[in-house]
């Protein structure tokens, strides 16, 4: 949850991360070269293209559409029709390209596909947060990402309005039921962490039960996960915990009833599909020769 991405944050601090990325993506879709686009436009021939959004939506990730662009072209002019995290409109108009044609031919789809996932994930978070206007319940994400492009999925959500979970493995301790069956209990899990753990981190336990929010509330942890309960048993492990720990909500979210498990008196509500059944928004790229 302490996990602030943002475009300075991947772009400077994580810079060799997305040219990796970029560069596999294209790696993946060129091979050895675009023999359509190659067999067709002659290397000198100059055009232009408009990104366009084709519904509305929150739009995420115009600047990995321009990196990936500029690693065809290095000349090519990159024109933000759009800001980072503004909510467009069908036919909106969201970037204009002008440069070597078959730079914009040959990065148009992958381009095109990661932003029309960021933008998709942006969106549907956007959804989520403003089903909670006027609550202090905060919209996570989780690890259900794409392998590889977690930084870029978080960032999405990030844009959405949302907030991250832990980023990995390495930076909070979540103790899950596999954890706790290893272990053979909650507080057997907990004691090791507390025993073995060198560096100081928040500790969240994953509960199935009101026996379990129990022995999680006498082991002291940070925040306690209540996973795919009902209402009624969420409501009663409010009571149990009573400020004892931050109160995370998984499982079974949806739009429809989110409002109504934010009402209970919790803090955050994890939601996997963000990110790993994900729309992605209707985006396309038409393009002219000058």
């Amino acid at each position: 949850m302490n996990q602030i991405l943002d475009v300075n944050y991947i772009i400077a601090m994580n810079k060799k991360i997305l040219n990796e990325i970029i560069s596999i993506a294209l790696k993946e879709d060129i091979g050895d070269g675009d023999i359509t686009t190659n067999s067709i436009v002659p290397k000198s021939e100059i055009g232009k293209g408009f990104i366009v959004a084709k519904e509305e939506g929150i739009i995420a990730g115009l600047f990995v559409a321009k990196e990936i662009f500029r690693k065809l072209d290095n000349k090519i002019s990159f024109k933000y029709l759009a800001k980072e995290g503004e909510k467009v409109i069908a036919n909106q108009k969201i970037a204009e390209i002008k440069g070597s044609l078959r730079a914009l031919l040959t990065g148009e789809r992958t381009a095109l596909n990661f932003l029309q996932r960021m933008s998709g994930i942006a969106t549907i978070t956007s959804m989520y947060v403003s089903q909670l206007r006027n609550t202090k319940v905060k919209i996570l994400d989780t690890r259900k990402t794409v392998p590889c492009l977690r930084i870029i999925d978080k960032y999405s959500v990030r844009i959405g309005g949302g907030k991250n979970h832990r980023f990995g493995l390495y930076d909070m301790i979540l103790i899950k039921d596999n954890h706790i069956k290893a272990a053979g209990s909650i507080t057997n899990a907990v004691n090791l962490v507390k025993k073995n753990l060198k560096k100081k981190v928040k500790i969240e336990v994953e509960t199935k039960s009101l026996d379990e929010v129990k022995e999680a509330i006498t082991n002291k942890v940070d925040i306690i996960m209540l996973d795919n309960m009902s209402i009624e048993t969420m409501k009663e492990a409010v009571r149990l915990i009573h400020r004892k720990a931050k109160i995370e909500v998984s499982g079974n979210v949806t739009l429809d009833n989110v409002r109504e498990i934010a009402k209970i008196g919790i803090d955050y509500i994890s939601v996997g599909a963000l990110t790993h059944s994900v729309r992605a928004l209707d985006i396309n790229m038409k393009i002219e020769t000058l």
